[in-house]
């Protein structure tokens, strides 16, 4: 079979010249052009311009025999998780010719591919290296070949372009500022099967799928930091600039906390996806431990190894190094950390009269508090109890990597000894 993955929102003539390329090897090998379709939220984790089946139309009429549709991944992992998984389940279907587009040579793309295979880890590719994309989809695939024994051959074409490579973002824009009318500029991008499609789902309101904006903004609005906490991507900054943010009432203000917070645009649209969804740290961990389990993640971007590295720091953060230098020496020097503690024991401030209130074996809820110190709430009697936790240094470091890892949850339970009371906080990591 002949692969091709795409969002084809809309389906444009460079999208037709990949399917011709697959159609040219599918002359000599007679094997079946299939084109990987995301559904329901697009690789960049946000909703489509044009609705699946549109698109899936689209792509059968610029040529491709099948279309094979991808569901359930880009509102839950970055790309630096699907793309195993979407490689390995083409490989498993019998994907044996990959057909992309960049404007570099594949020689280069190669070179720059084969630093990260070496590395074992496909986060945090650059983002000045041209068509990082196809260089991750070249080193996942190199990769995979020791699990199959097998991996794609990559057949790599110019990118078209006219007067600028051929954006989909684009061509989406303009049919938006045009009130929804395609421009006749625009449609000479367009095969005229889409823009058949397209005028069609344009005139049956069937286009511009939006976001349940009411949901995120009542989420936003009323969770509080512990139980945004347990929304996955959703760092302690970020968690705190929604609060100071509130209230919600449009989608521009929700963007200008996430970018108030760091977040980056694709970041940002994951994460208001997770809210939309309520995808929660727990459901990522465990998609993620069962593509572990396949043997599809690479072992540097385990959950274990994390954790790992977020010991790591914490530990050499104790002996003065900075956290960028303790990552760059745990990811070059692939380190190992045994015995690292996914069980830790944490004070609590409490006064006389909030002591009297505990009880063993409640339930607290974590969170960074305003002043991005470690706290806690627990509620008993009817009562929330806040108050910040006692730890040492190296472990509040340490806690902190976790809870900002976006995807490891955690669990934290009072525990009554001799001493009085204190919460214990287990790492969950399966």
């Amino acid at each position: 079979m002949i692969g091709i993955s795409a969002d084809f929102d809309p389906v444009h003539k460079g999208h037709v010249k990949l399917i011709e390329k697959g159609r040219e090897i599918s002359e000599e090998t007679g094997d079946e052009v299939a084109v990987y379709l995301n559904k329901g939220y697009s690789a960049n984790h946000g909703p489509f311009f044009t609705n699946y089946e549109a698109r899936r139309e689209m792509a059968l009429k610029a040529g491709a025999d099948k279309v094979v549709p991808i569901e359930g991944l880009h509102h839950r992992l970055t790309l630096s998780y699907s793309v195993p998984i979407r490689i390995a389940r083409m490989i498993e279907d019998g994907v044996v010719d990959y057909v992309d587009a960049a404007n570099v040579s594949p020689k280069s793309i190669q070179k720059h591919a084969d630093k990260f295979v070496k590395q074992g880890i496909f986060v945090g590719i650059p983002r000045n290296l041209p068509n990082r994309n196809v260089i991750r989809w070249f080193a996942v695939n190199e990769f995979l070949y020791k699990k199959y024994n097998k991996n794609m051959n990559f057949h790599i074409i110019p990118e078209l372009e006219n007067n600028g490579k051929i954006s989909g973002r684009e061509i989406r824009r303009s049919i938006l500022e045009n009130n929804m009318v395609i421009p006749d500029k625009t449609k000479e991008l367009l095969p005229k099967s889409t823009v058949k499609i397209l005028e069609r789902e344009i005139k049956n309101n069937n286009i511009l799928n939006v976001r349940n904006w009411k949901d995120i903004q009542k989420r936003m609005n009323t969770y509080s930091r512990g139980k945004l906490e347990k929304i996955a991507y959703l760092s302690g900054n970020a968690i705190n600039e929604i609060v100071k943010g509130r209230v919600y009432r449009d989608d521009e203000s929700i963007w200008a906390t996430f970018r108030r917070s760091g977040y980056g645009p694709v970041l940002t649209r994951l994460a208001i996806s997770s809210i939309e969804e309520e995808v929660s740290k727990k459901e990522v961990m465990e998609l993620m431990r069962y593509y572990e389990s396949k043997g599809v993640i690479p072992p540097e971007q385990t959950i274990d190894k994390v954790i790992e590295r977020s010991w790591y720091v914490a530990s050499e953060g104790e002996k003065g190094y900075s956290a960028s230098e303790a990552n760059d020496t745990f990811k070059s020097q692939k380190i190992n950390m045994p015995d690292v503690p996914l069980t830790l024991y944490a004070g609590l401030n409490l006064t006389k009269f909030e002591t009297k209130m505990m009880k063993d074996n409640l339930d607290g809820e974590l969170y960074i508090d305003k002043d991005g110190m470690i706290a806690i709430e627990i509620r008993t009697k009817g009562k929330k109890i806040k108050t910040k936790l006692r730890l040492p240094a190296k472990e509040v470091t340490y806690l902190r990597y976790i809870m900002d890892s976006h995807f490891i949850p955690l669990e934290a339970k009072i525990k009554e000894d001799k001493k009085g009371y204190k919460v214990k906080i287990n790492i969950i990591n399966n």
